[in-house]
């Protein structure tokens, strides 16, 4: 793989930028539209906040490390490595809810196959900021730089600021994604069920029942079964 690239970067913003940044960033990650545009707001804040050179989150998704958005495809490269093998900055930052800094990452001896993909890709410096909320891990947030002792204390107090505004906002946009997906599964259910009332001539319950049994009969989500009704006019076991 070749070397990342380092873009067009700022220099950390002073504390009366970061603030109004900071507020800034409050607002987009209100009205960001689900997981996916908030971890993209995160990114873009920290490559201004921070000045690094790439950035990364990743999100814990049923007590696995999935990637939700890099600034570079390598960036997934290197998370996938860490995720595959089990270990890393990374794992380590979300499984301990700690903060990991790497300054020279040539010389780090913990994960010596992750450190010697990354120093071979250019990136000296690693900083992975774990998001919690409530105690509870909802991801990571990694941060690299080109440069040897990239990071000083300045730059991770800002990484811990921003790791607090991502982890709420991250836990808020996966409520509401929950709560729409909780939504569309009554009205599938409800539909399928007017289907069944019409089909045989039963109430509201007995519809219901009859969902439920196939569900529990063939080890279907009941959304599922709704589903496949509604689409294909059969239940479960019905298909030929």
């Amino acid at each position: 793989m070749s070397e990342v690239l380092d873009p067009v970067s700022s220099e950390a913003l002073d504390p009366v930028s970061s603030a109004d940044r900071f507020a800034e960033l409050a607002v987009e990650l209100h009205e960001s539209d689900g997981v996916g545009e908030t971890v993209e707001a995160v990114l873009s804040f920290a490559l201004d906040a921070v000045g690094c050179t790439q950035a990364g989150v990743a999100v814990l998704n049923r007590g696995r490390l999935e990637v939700a958005a890099v600034t570079d495809p390598v960036i997934e490269d290197i998370y996938r490595c860490q995720i595959d093998d089990g270990e890393g900055p990374l794992i380590t930052a979300g499984l301990e809810q700690r903060t990991i800094r790497v300054p020279d990452t040539a010389k780090e001896t913990r994960w010596p196959r992750w450190s010697t993909m990354i120093s071979a890709l250019g990136l000296q410096t690693v900083m992975q900021v774990p998001l919690t909320i409530a105690g509870r891990t909802v991801g990571v947030l990694s941060l690299y730089s080109t440069k040897v002792d990239g990071f000083d204390d300045d730059d991770e107090a800002v990484a811990h600021i921003l790791a607090r505004h991502a982890a709420v906002a991250m836990a808020t946009a996966r409520q509401e994604e929950s709560l729409v997906e909780a939504v569309d599964a009554r009205k599938l259910i409800g539909q399928a069920m007017g289907i069944l009332m019409e089909r045989f001539a039963v109430d509201s319950d007995r519809a219901f029942a009859i969902l439920r049994r196939y569900s529990q009969d063939n080890n279907i989500k009941l959304r599922a079964v709704a589903e496949q009704l509604i689409e294909t006019r059969k239940l479960p076991g019905q298909l030929s």
